[in-house]
């Protein structure tokens, strides 16, 4: 083969091996976008996945909150009930002791 065409074809061979490099940088390149791209998506949504649980959480929370304070109320009314309960049924034994007290203060004066 003549030198010529050896060196036209090694010439041929170089640009196309050039082509097939540049179409793979640039695949790569498209690619690597496309894979940027899906990671930012996978991240917003494992976020707002993040961000909703964190809600659910909170809402939770608030309805033990809600429930505790309900039952502590509910405690502390029956509580405060039996007390002024106890306290009628004591006013009469209260109001004859401090009659007793009255009654030898006065004496004690005479």
């Amino acid at each position: 083969m003549p030198r010529p065409q050896v060196l036209e074809q090694i010439k041929e061979a170089e640009e196309e091996a050039d082509e097939i490099v540049a179409e793979a940088e640039a695949e790569r390149d498209e690619r690597l976008s496309e894979a940027r791209e899906r990671a930012d998506e996978i991240r917003q949504a494992a976020e707002q996945e993040a961000r909703d649980r964190k809600e659910q959480r909170l809402e939770a929370a608030r309805e033990e909150i809600d429930d505790e304070r309900t039952e502590i109320l509910e405690e502390a009314s029956t509580e405060q009930e039996e007390l002024e309960a106890r306290a009628e049924e004591r006013v009469d034994e209260v109001v004859d002791h401090v009659l007793e007290v009255f009654e030898e203060a006065v004496h004690a004066q005479t």
